[in-house]
């Protein structure tokens, strides 16, 4: 298992400001590549809407007389920038059985009975039933099962994205992605596929961000920054991490 260098941690808050009843301490959660790959996949995400909307639907005009390759440029941002969340993603996904234990592949499948039994104390919260969440250091265990889905949303758009390139792909070895088209009936079916997953991955991000805020202002441990840093304000006295 690979171990990741952890940054200086950052000075721990007064325990009022953090919402604990006893000491608390930094505690390096998010490694280096947890948030390069984080913040890869965000900023690129951005740049696909942006693009993968313009391209479906023209709204840019180039200047009098460029007018016409204005979509041409527009589909070269797409290309690299769905090249940039390819990498991310498939990074990110290595790095689950590489990586330490905070950013394994079980912070992600609920193999273990805590974790299981955390699922539900998560979502009672979620839904205002709960008046705080389970305690996790990680993520918490609705949400890392949560994104196994999300992952899966991102191979879908990856896959479609391959396989509408392939079309045009012509001598590339990217045209070998042709193989694809049957499974998405076709390149307008991938269209169709690549167009729902983008809507259902905002829907995604809305919540999440939604979620975050929530987890912070109720835990108050620093989850936002967290992201950043890498490190969150966590109880002296708490559990273990759980395998």
């Amino acid at each position: 298992m690979a171990r990741a260098h952890a940054p200086e941690a950052p000075a721990a808050p007064t325990l009022a400001a953090a919402g604990h009843g006893g000491a608390i301490e930094p505690v390096y959660v998010w490694d280096l590549i947890v948030r390069l790959t984080h913040w890869a996949i965000v900023l690129s995400m951005i740049v696909l809407v942006f693009t993968g909307v313009d391209i479906a639907r023209p709204f840019l005009h180039g200047a009098s007389g460029k007018a016409g390759f204005t979509t041409g440029y527009v589909r070269i941002i797409h290309f690299y920038a769905a090249m940039v969340f390819s990498l991310a993603v498939f990074a990110r996904v290595i790095w689950m059985f590489l990586g330490p234990r905070r950013s394994g592949w079980r912070q992600f499948v609920p193999v273990s009975r805590r974790r299981q039994r955390d699922l539900i104390g998560t979502f009672l919260f979620y839904i205002m039933l709960r008046p705080t969440p389970p305690p996790a250091i990680g993520h918490n265990a609705l949400a890392g099962l949560t994104y196994v889905a999300v992952f899966g949303l991102y191979v879908v758009m990856i896959l479609t994205g391959f396989a509408m390139y392939s079309v045009s792909a012509y001598t590339s070895y990217m045209s070998s992605w042709q193989v694809l088209l049957p499974l998405f009936h076709g390149a307008q079916g991938a269209r169709w596929l690549h167009h729902v997953v983008m809507w259902l991955l905002l829907g995604f991000v809305v919540h999440h961000v939604a979620s975050a805020l929530l987890t912070s202002r109720v835990e108050k441990n620093g989850t936002l920054d967290s992201i950043f840093s890498g490190y969150k304000f966590l109880p002296r006295d708490r559990k273990p991490d759980d395998e």
